[in-house]
């Protein structure tokens, strides 16, 4: 059985599923996880810090990249209860969790689809896109993450990222700064920083 990492399509590592309880944003989830897939036995906090720092306004179309089972972009959506969130991964076992996910929550306004990178966004834009990026798919998978979503965002459309300092934190600060007139730490939590990246096409 080859060793496995979770950005990959289908999964072959045998299931483990699990049901997983927990607060974020003052908002209680109930999430199932499963082997093969990022985080599996609870959000990790990366993630968690990029939650409690998001600032979405509730009318906003939002695109979470590489959703996993799904704890960001569910957050997302109740956070913009007025908009849609769009949540694309390329592995196909969280894809199908994060579904089952939005609905264990009753979240409806979702979009979860399976995408390598952008594929099955091509030719949308977007208010806001989010990632946890896959650091483990190597950089240049991370830098090609923020210039499709730069391709992907409306004017003033924002890229909100979480990267860890020993995971390159200052390598895809530069990059941001590359693409986005406008580049921002948010907040740094245990070596986790947000960056708030806003594109301005005028």
């Amino acid at each position: 059985m080859p060793n496995q990492h979770y950005y990959t399509n289908q999964p072959v590592t045998g299931h483990n599923r699990r049901e997983l309880e927990t607060v974020l944003r003052g908002s209680k989830f109930k999430f199932i996880s499963d082997a093969g897939v990022f985080s599996k036995s609870g959000v990790d906090y990366g993630s968690k810090v990029l939650i409690e720092a998001l600032d979405i306004p509730s009318q906003s179309n939002v695109l979470d990249v590489g959703c996993g089972y799904g704890p960001i972009g569910l957050s997302a959506a109740r956070i913009a209860k007025d908009g849609h969130v769009t949540m694309i991964d390329i592995n196909s076992r969280a894809v199908e969790l994060a579904k089952e996910n939005a609905r264990l929550n009753g979240i409806g306004n979702v979009t979860i689809m399976e995408s390598d990178l952008f594929t099955a966004v091509e030719g949308k834009e977007f208010d806001i896109v989010l990632t946890n990026p896959p650091i483990r798919a190597g950089k240049e998978t991370v830098h090609k993450i923020f210039e499709q979503a730069f391709e992907h965002l409306k004017d003033q459309g924002q890229l909100w990222v979480v990267i860890q300092k020993k995971q390159g934190s200052p390598s895809a600060k530069a990059k941001l700064e590359s693409l986005f007139s406008q580049v921002e730490e948010v907040t740094k939590d245990k070596g986790y920083r947000i960056f708030k990246a806003v594109k301005t096409t005028s």
